[in-house]
């Protein structure tokens, strides 16, 4: 009998999951809480391996033509000056085919991909799972319930599947003390391909970027502070949260804050990881950022996702059984998660500068840095770490 499997999350993870495991010969059913396809959604990059993954599933192609195409960035004062700029690949620590796309137009060239043989529940969940020996009883907040071999969770950050299988969240959280915000805004600085950044003051920083095909832009928040108390659910309070945390601030600020409260794409968390002991519990496991979660400062989010999705699969159909499989989903993808989450606390310090001292340290070093005797040499030697990491799992060839 073929395996039926549930996916939790019809993001990234998930989606690239039902690709893979329809490719092996398994059923998927995909159920997202969310009424539909989330469009939308920050630009991401797909790096290393990953890169290896897409062009194996046949989308590198699509993908590469939806690109965000950005030309550059520049660091700019509270009177909109530059300061120093970069090329859009030197500043995305780019290499080869490596690429950069919105996170909704990602995912929607993986629902594409897949809508023909995967089945897709919207506006549903998980609330129940309920593990015997021959497969998973799960229960749902709308529709009936339902048995599976396996359940993946795939659901982000805040996965109600890891919460069910794995106890609270707090107990998996490995927090930085920062935040950070996206949303959309109208693009009335005109940009076209390209990136601000301004250093508003110690711990806040606030980025504006406009990608190919968008007449809008998005703006980012990003500030430190210890653990905050919030409801999550309460949009509304978050963005209060996030204008107190800015008021008072020059630049672009203000308007940006006035257009953040407006936007209907409201994106707000905290900067963490998500480290897991076991990423599997029974026939339960976990895939993307409910499992290993590098937070948004590694940029490693998404190529983690897609490389788990593929190995995740590629076991299961190499493998004899659901233990066995699982067992080697984790040993192969264990080391490549910890050298990829490494990379945030330094990348932090650098996106949220703590100091006048350094955000000008900072920007006066990417200034001169056409005219450094081994200018390439340098580089070479900031991207090495981010290279290393994305490369750092070998694909076997899974029959």
């Amino acid at each position: 009998m073929t395996k039926h499997i549930l996916i939790s999350g019809a993001s990234i993870a998930g989606p690239a999951l039902a690709w893979w495991l329809h490719h092996h010969g398994f059923r998927a059913t995909v159920v997202e809480r969310a009424p539909s396809l989330r469009e939308g959604g920050y630009k991401v990059d797909i790096r290393g391996v990953a890169v290896d993954v897409v062009r194996r599933m046949g989308l590198l192609e699509t993908v590469h033509a939806a690109a965000t195409d950005m030309r550059g960035a520049a660091f700019v004062n509270k009177r909109g000056k530059q300061l120093a700029t970069l090329d859009a690949d030197t500043f995305g620590f780019r290499h080869g085919d490596d690429t950069e796309i919105l996170r909704g137009d990602l995912a929607r060239i993986l629902h594409d991909a897949t809508r023909a043989n995967t089945e897709y529940v919207f506006g549903d969940w998980i609330t129940g799972l309920d593990q015997r020996p021959d497969g998973v009883e799960v229960t749902f907040a709308h529709g009936a319930p339902r048995r599976f071999d396996l359940v993946v969770g795939a659901d982000g950050l805040h996965s109600g599947v890891r919460a069910l299988a794995f106890g609270p969240e707090e107990d998996h959280l490995r927090r930085f003390d920062a935040y950070i915000s996206i949303s959309t805004v109208p693009n009335t600085q005109r940009l076209d391909r390209w990136e601000l950044l301004h250093s508003a003051a110690p711990g806040k920083m606030v980025n504006v970027y406009s990608t190919a095909r968008a007449d809008d832009a998005k703006a980012a928040f990003w500030f430190t502070a210890p653990p905050l108390s919030y409801d999550r659910r309460d949009v509304e309070g978050q963005k209060a949260l996030v204008a107190d945390r800015f008021a008072g601030l020059g630049w672009e600020i203000p308007a940006l804050l006035a257009a953040m409260r407006e936007a209907d794409d409201f994106y707000f968390d905290p900067v963490c990881q998500i480290v897991m002991e076991h990423l599997s519990a029974g026939r339960v496991t976990l895939l993307g950022d409910a499992g290993y979660c590098p937070s948004p400062a590694s940029g490693q989010g998404t190529s983690l996702a897609l490389a788990g999705a593929y190995v995740l699969a590629g076991e299961l159909a190499a493998s004899d059984g659901f233990a066995t499989a699982l067992s080697r989903y984790e040993a192969s993808m264990r080391p490549f998660i910890e050298k990829n989450q490494a990379l945030a606390k330094t990348a932090l310090r650098g996106i949220i500068p703590q100091s006048r001292a350094f955000a000008w340290f900072n920007t006066r070093m990417i200034k001169l840095m056409p005219y450094l005797p081994g200018r390439n040499r340098v580089l070479e030697q900031m991207a090495r770490p981010i290279r290393e990491a994305a490369n750092a799992l070998v694909l076997k060839d899974y029959a």
